[in-house]
């Protein structure tokens, strides 16, 4: 198993300014995560946004900048949700994949959208 990427188009909803991202992905993370100079490029001011306290890997507690709403889009998915900014490389959490139907396939280090919905994403209600 390695490590797997997702290309994702990712959007400010106020601006409309959009970038394209090339994001880990990472099922054992909540939230998207974008960089600082993602975040800039959105349009997002960081110093005055809202911010989210986040449990770090090694247990260490921080407060990081949350910006939003954003939309993330990947094939023929959106989702409009909102992301932290944090770390030197976006990354992709459970939070998107589950609401854009998605599925991580380890032995060809790729993200798919699920085969039983190809047309839409379809979400447990229960």
């Amino acid at each position: 198993m390695g490590v797997t990427y997702a290309d994702l188009k990712i959007t400010n909803l106020f601006s409309k300014q959009s970038i394209n991202a090339h994001a880990l992905v990472d099922t054992g993370a909540t939230f998207m995560c974008v960089t600082e100079e993602m975040a800039l490029q959105l349009g997002f001011d960081t110093a005055e946004v809202a911010g989210h306290v986040v449990t770090l890997a090694d247990g260490r507690q921080i407060r990081v900048p949350r910006i939003a709403p954003i939309e993330i889009e990947f094939g023929n998915r959106s989702y409009v949700t909102e992301a932290l900014v944090l770390g030197d490389e976006p990354l992709m959490g459970v939070l998107p994949l589950e609401a854009m139907d998605l599925m991580v396939d380890p032995l060809r280090q790729q993200v798919i959208v699920n085969p039983a919905h190809p047309n839409f994403p379809v979400a447990s209600a229960k």
